[in-house]
């Protein structure tokens, strides 16, 4: 999994954890992405991201607030992707 698909999916995660009104752990996420613990507490961003959903209040807005995160972050990657192809557009071109 590169970055920005790790990313995607433990926020996806949280945001699951969060609709289904179940807490938003280390352990939880890490069974629902198949990443370790311990690569959750590592990596700063992921970190970040699981203690954000920790944190935040229940409440009508938390889900859709959650949802245009988890968009923001998958158009982020598409938009990475995109680049990418392009730039090899470029250098087969030339």
């Amino acid at each position: 999994m590169n970055t920005s698909h790790t990313l995607n999916a433990v926020e996806r995660a949280c945001t699951d954890l969060v609709r289904d009104g179940r807490p938003v752990t280390f352990t939880a996420i890490a069974t629902a992405t198949g990443l370790s613990r311990s690569t959750l507490y590592r990596n700063t961003a992921l970190r970040a991201l699981v203690e954000h959903h920790q944190h935040r209040p229940d409440g009508p807005m938390t889900a859709i607030t959650d949802e245009i995160a988890t968009l923001r972050t998958a158009v982020s990657s598409l938009a990475e992707r995109v680049r990418s192809h392009e730039e090899q557009l470029r250098r087969l071109r030339s």
